[in-house]
């Protein structure tokens, strides 16, 4: 059975929600990302949103289920994404 589940476009509402919190409008040369492929792109994306949490809010149960919710979301959906968008940017 293939999972159907979606949230506005995106893989899960995971995938959405850390997309529109926390990389929505993030231009990749402006942080020099632009040069990353997409598995390095989504590696730097997962890394960057764990520290925004961690850098965000204190310890305890707020912040560890904050941790835990990405690990639902579709870092690979997200990269690839972001790097189409600043291809168009470019050209």
């Amino acid at each position: 059975m293939t999972n159907t589940t979606s949230y506005n476009g995106w893989t899960n509402y995971a995938t959405w929600r850390v997309q529109l919190e926390i990389f929505d409008g993030m231009d990749l040369a402006e942080w020099n990302l632009d040069r990353f492929d997409i598995f390095e792109l989504a590696d730097w994306l997962k890394e960057y949103a764990g520290e925004v949490i961690e850098q965000t809010s204190t310890p305890g149960l707020a912040r560890d289920y904050a941790l835990a919710f990405l690990a639902d979301v579709n870092w690979a959906e997200l990269a690839r994404t972001m790097h189409d968008e600043q291809e168009e940017l470019d050209v």
